[in-house]
């Protein structure tokens, strides 16, 4: 019997690389597809020389030909992090709306399951504390995210419509803060940029006086509640995220004693339309999915501070020699 196939749009990104791996370990034939606007061609490079991995670089904003069948598709291709899109506003939003049209027309042509990666970020700066996949969100569609917030509201929405107009197979999954090996140093988001900050013997940002929460899920476990929400039968958005919650402050003050570094917290005015709250009410991913996660921030913590430390000279160029790898 021949392999079933999966296209993994954002490929070479943190997320989608994760997949990839996670897909050719489930026995799947799997087509990359990334255009490495922000994707890295290292975090999948190991997988070029697996006659079950292939790669497309390509721009899923302009028409996608896959030859052959495809079973599955999972869109992951979007800019994630406030240092990218802010500075790619318009291709963000491109990739949210003509990017997620082009992929659901590409599933309804080959028959396929799509899931399309949203995110907590559609609840905005939430007035409902936890979130659940039933609130609308508090969000500003002219401030600053609304190209990011926007563009994952609108893909919910025409994924639901192909969902009930074309009958197609879709899932959605609303990803809370996320960490992990491979994420980018200069990702801007709030756990590289404290571990890099350490690393490099700086003093660690905090914005507004750090009472604002974030709830953080190691990547290996999000990756588990993904892969299950594909293969489940739900069609409407599920929370996929940690419900730990924790201060910005306290989680700053977590990366100083773990690096065992000796500088403070310097506090900056927090950007607009930041969220004070984020914690996802996971009950549906636990009826529905028998999923919750099990990777402890202390243990998910370690793991992906020895990754920033191994990461080669050249991205760690500015930090103190005794972090450099001897790679």
């Amino acid at each position: 019997m021949s392999k079933k196939r999966v296209l993994i749009t954002g490929a070479a990104g943190f997320l989608g690389s994760h997949l990839c791996d996670r897909f050719i370990k489930e026995g799947f034939h799997v087509i990359g597809m990334d255009n490495l606007i922000t994707g890295d061609l290292r975090n999948i490079e190991h997988l070029f020389p697996l006659e079950d991995f292939e790669f497309y670089h390509h721009d899923v904003t302009k028409f996608i030909h896959v030859p052959g069948e495809l079973h599955y598709i999972l869109h992951f291709a979007s800019p994630a992090s406030p240092i990218d899109y802010l500075k790619i506003p318009i291709q963000t939003l491109k990739v949210g709306s003509l990017g997620t049209h082009n992929c659901l027309g590409l599933a309804r042509s080959k028959n396929a399951r799509i899931l399309v990666a949203s995110t907590s970020e559609v609840y905005g700066d939430p007035q409902v504390h936890p979130q659940t996949e039933e609130y609308w969100g508090n969000v500003n569609p002219v401030g600053p995210r609304g190209v990011y917030d926007e563009a994952k509201r609108f893909q919910e929405a025409i994924t639901m419509a192909y969902h009930t107009f074309h009958g197609l197979e879709t899932r959605i999954v609303r990803i809370f803060n996320t960490y992990g090996p491979r994420m980018r140093l200069n990702d801007g988001r709030a756990l590289p940029a404290f571990i890099g900050q350490a690393l490099r013997g700086e003093d660690l940002t905090v914005f507004g006086d750090g009472s604002q929460t974030r709830s953080f899920c190691y990547v290996d476990d999000l990756i588990e509640g993904i892969y299950r929400l594909l293969m489940s039968d739900y069609a409407k958005p599920v929370n996929i995220g940690n419900p730990v919650e924790i201060s910005l402050k306290d989680f700053a003050e977590e990366v100083l004693k773990l690096t065992g570094s000796s500088v403070k917290l310097v506090y900056k005015p927090l950007p607009v339309d930041d969220p004070k709250q984020r914690q996802p009410d996971i009950t549906k991913a636990k009826q529905i999915l028998g999923w919750e996660p099990k990777v402890s921030r202390a243990e998910g913590l370690k793991k992906t501070y020895e990754y920033f430390k191994s990461l080669p000279k050249e991205e760690l160029v500015k930090l103190p020699k005794e972090f450099i790898s001897k790679k």
